[in-house]
């Protein structure tokens, strides 16, 4: 192979990865100077000329031009006056030899790993333009086409033929996606294996709730808007801490939009993920109160040591506050950065009923403190529900729910 055809199947390769014409001339030069080196164990007198568009290639090898008795003859830029009269008869000692090398010199098989070594050199240089474009984009949402469903993840494809990963674990429970259908998703990090990029993207991170907002939301995307902080259970339910500094905007209402024209088409996004926002308070009492919503709250006691909040609440107000699945009050207790407790009012019709607290003898202590922070703090609240909702809210075994409701259905029947 001569140099115009390696050099011509080179550039064409190059120009299909989109490699810019400078990288492309330094990695031909790169690997040729290696090839120099491997064959007279320097380049540094070497001139190495390509013309990339006309495949031209030429190598010069200079040296200096020195008596056949000087000590210096065995340097690598010298050459003896009687081996350089053979190149040229003219030359006089103290002139420079500039001799050109032609590509066959170095050998059909040094030509053949050359090629092979241009054709890897531009598919590491891919992987790393590949791996910066997305390192650059991480938390940023991008949209790319599904093209196969594996068990454990989705492969996509972006608008450049790149490789995209949607782990079964990043994804919302409630997605369902087919062949050729186009997902949204953030870049949640990029990883290296084995030399290969590995795009990994996420439905159920936070940030692609903030950014979907961002979206929807000029407010927001102008930071007129400040999302101080998000919390979810993806596909379920999410809480949107919003703030903002001017007076003039509701924080709330700009996000909800006229009659939930904004907050409409995030949920939609979101597989019908339900999506409380809320306004941000630095007064705790008031921001608890906020995060339980729709639950009306009578009154709180916050215990900073334990970083414990007790929230008390009327009869028909604690299963707001727990919600369905107990999402509710996961939510609001990761949203304040405070654990909390639930309990109801007592009212005149609780006479009969009997405190939790009061079957320690029957019941172990960490199985009612279970109870208790799901709001179930009396036997007839514990009572009311069915062994499905129990073993839900509480997550306790079958078998412990129903000795719970054996001990307590008898202290009635007593």
């Amino acid at each position: 192979m001569d140099a115009k055809i390696l050099i011509e199947s080179f550039a064409e390769f190059a120009r299909s990865k989109n490699v810019d014409r400078p990288t492309m001339i330094r990695i031909l030069e790169d690997v040729f100077r290696a090839m120099i080196r491997k064959k007279f164990e320097t380049d540094e007198n070497f001139d190495v000329t390509i013309n990339a568009d006309k495949g031209d290639l030429e190598i010069f090898r200079i040296r200096e031009i020195v008596d056949d008795d000087s000590e210096d003859i065995w340097d690598f830029d010298k050459i003896s006056f009687t081996e350089a009269r053979k190149i040229e008869p003219d030359f006089e000692i103290g002139e420079e030899v500039y001799e050109k090398i032609e590509l066959e010199e170095f050998g059909r098989r040094a030509v053949q790993m050359a090629r092979q070594t241009l054709i890897q050199r531009i598919k590491d240089l891919e992987k790393d333009i590949l791996y910066n474009k997305y390192e650059e984009q991480v938390g940023e949402i991008v949209s790319a086409e599904v093209y196969q469903i594996l068990g454990r993840e989705i492969l996509l494809i972006d608008g450049d033929g790149n490789e995209l990963i949607l782990p079964k674990a990043e994804q919302i429970s409630k997605d369902r996606f087919r062949k050729g259908d186009t997902v949204k998703a953030i870049v949640h990090r990029v990883d290296m294996n084995n030399g290969n990029p590995k795009i990994i993207l996420s439905r159920t991170s936070p940030v692609f709730l903030e950014r979907l907002f961002e979206n929807e939301v000029p407010e927001v995307y102008d930071g007129l808007i400040t999302i101080v902080k998000i919390v979810r259970e993806p596909g379920e339910r999410a809480k949107v801490a919003v703030e903002s500094y001017d007076d003039r905007i509701d924080p709330v209402g700009a996000c909800v939009g006229m009659k939930g024209s904004r907050i409409h088409a995030v949920v939609r996004e979101l597989q019908n993920e339900n999506i409380d926002v809320i306004n941000f308070t630095e007064n705790l009492d008031l921001y608890v109160t906020r995060a339980l919503s729709p639950a009306k709250v009578s009154s709180i006691t916050v215990d900073q040591d334990r970083k414990r909040i007790s929230v008390f609440l009327k009869p028909d107000q604690v299963s707001l506050a727990i919600g369905k699945g107990g999402f509710n009050i996961k939510l609001a207790s990761r949203l304040v950065g405070f654990e909390i407790d639930v309990f109801r009012e007592l009212n005149e019709y609780d006479d009969e009923d009997v405190d939790l607290s009061e079957f320690v003898d029957e019941i172990e202590g960490w199985i009612i403190e279970e109870l208790k922070k799901t709001g179930l703090d009396t036997a007839k609240s514990v009572l009311a529900l069915t062994k499905e909702d129990l073993t839900r809210r509480t997550e306790l075994e079958e078998e412990t729910v129903d000795e719970i409701f054996r001990i307590l259905r008898q202290e009635f029947e007593q």
